[in-house]
């Protein structure tokens, strides 16, 4: 029985011993909270934004014709100039519509319709030597008439062929003016569709619209092309900008000439300043984002078209002010000076530090809220 007392009373001991410790240890942890005193710095407001490095005067190439890729002019990574031919698109039917529109031009010219003409105008000679005829008769047979030599009836003949006369005269000139009409409508008509059909000749060769370089070609050779997909990328070979993506929410704070401080996955560990350049109006709809454009300040050697970036857009820049880490901030409106809640009133802040406008001094020690 003295065993079991003996075993008992250090098993109490054991737990007792345990208690106390981890009420120790709980009252060191509570001894240790975290507390700074806000510092005096400059603090920076900026938004985040993403986006692709783009050459200047970059643009994507389209086919104004559908067809087949008959030559391909420029390599890969080839310089062009403005005008350079970079390809050619096979234009057999279209050479076939250019020489049936030039046939069909000749067929319908007015030299070609000379001896319609000329027919024309001799009807209208013949009827006019008919009518100056039957003029002549009708005055003949009023003078007889007046002699008393003939009759009413042969008179009234005379003025019915004079008029028929008359009649087959006007007709015969309007003929003549709308045959002339016509035929000029359809010369011009189809000189116009040759123009056409000749200029449409120029759909089927594609020039860079730009000096710079062809930075890629889509299609390969015998492949179809149409005016829907692009079939190159062609842009400035030595200047380069930043194409950004910035949210609807953030949009009313960007400014032209604002600095952008940005980092490329293709220059590890270098950081490159841009400035603000351009704001594109109208926004994306799916995306719910604005396009904005920056030009680099100083360009980074050996850059491509569509490398990523990632950078912030300087908002403002507050200096000498005092700041706190923003996990300190509760509500948004208060921090913890020893047990007590402070009312503060707050300025500018980025991802880690919130500025302090009023509530409380350097030499405050704030601690930090416990969740």
């Amino acid at each position: 029985m003295a065993t079991v007392r003996s075993t008992t009373q250090k098993g109490f001991l054991l737990l007792t011993s345990g208690i106390v410790l981890t009420i120790l240890l709980l009252a060191s942890c509570k001894t240790k909270e975290e507390k700074i005193f806000p510092k005096k710095e400059d603090i920076t407001l900026s938004v985040y934004a993403s986006g692709l490095v783009k050459s200047k005067t970059q643009y994507q190439v389209f086919s104004s014709v559908n067809g087949i890729l008959k030559e391909i002019l420029v390599e890969e990574g080839g310089l062009v100039k403005k005008g350079q031919i970079i390809a050619r698109i096979s234009n057999l039917s279209q050479k076939i519509n250019v020489e049936n529109a030039r046939a069909q031009e000749e067929y319908n010219s007015i030299y070609s319709n000379k001896e319609k003409i000329d027919q024309g105008k001799k009807e209208v000679e013949l009827a006019k030597i008919k009518l100056d005829n039957e003029k002549s008769l009708l005055k003949r047979q009023k003078e007889l008439w007046a002699d008393g030599i003939g009759s009413k009836n042969d008179l009234d003949n005379r003025i019915l062929s004079l008029e028929n006369a008359q009649t087959n005269f006007n007709a015969s000139q309007l003929h003549l003016n709308d045959l002339e009409k016509q035929l000029t409508f359809l010369a011009n008509q189809s000189k116009r569709n040759t123009q056409i059909s000749s200029a449409t000749m120029n759909d089927y060769t594609i020039k860079s619209e730009v000096v710079g370089r062809l930075y890629s070609f889509t299609k390969n050779i015998g492949e179809m092309v149409n005016t829907v997909n692009p079939i190159a990328t062609i842009g400035d070979s030595n200047g380069f900008i930043v194409e950004l993506e910035i949210d609807e929410f953030d949009i009313s704070k960007i400014a032209l000439g604002q600095k952008v401080i940005m980092s490329m996955d293709s220059h590890k560990g270098e950081v490159y300043e841009a400035e603000v350049s351009k704001i594109e109006p109208l926004m994306k709809e799916k995306s719910r984002s604005f396009t904005i454009e920056a030009n680099f300040i100083k360009q980074p050697p050996q850059l491509y078209p569509n490398l990523s970036v990632e950078g912030n857009i300087i908002i403002q820049i507050k200096k000498n002010t005092i700041t706190i880490p923003r996990n300190y901030l509760i509500d948004n409106s208060f921090v913890l000076i020893g047990k007590n809640k402070v009312k503060v009133v707050t300025g500018i802040m980025d991802y880690d530090k919130v500025e302090i406008l009023k509530g409380i001094s350097i030499s405050d020690e704030i601690y930090k809220p416990v969740k």
